[in-house]
């Protein structure tokens, strides 16, 4: 198992940028753009707990287009 800078693994690093990936592309069919959309530095540099996604800041509009595509799929 690899490790990128001692902190997290390298395959632990690809899994969190393949989803961060994924839920990018799933919100650009809704249009929805989140410009901070990347991972979170502080969990890539810790040896413990899974890499997370940062979803980041975005505009009130954006907050809502994400509100709404969310409560079409829950209905």
């Amino acid at each position: 198992m690899g490790t990128a800078s001692q902190g997290a693994t390298v395959e632990a690093i690809a899994d969190a940028k393949a989803a961060r990936d994924e839920l990018r592309q799933a919100l650009t069919e809704v249009d929805v753009l989140l410009p901070s959309l990347g991972l979170d530095t502080i969990s890539l540099a810790s040896a413990y707990g899974p890499v997370l996604v940062d979803l980041g800041r975005c505009r009130p509009d954006v907050a809502r287009r994400l509100a709404s595509a969310l409560r079409e799929c829950a209905g």
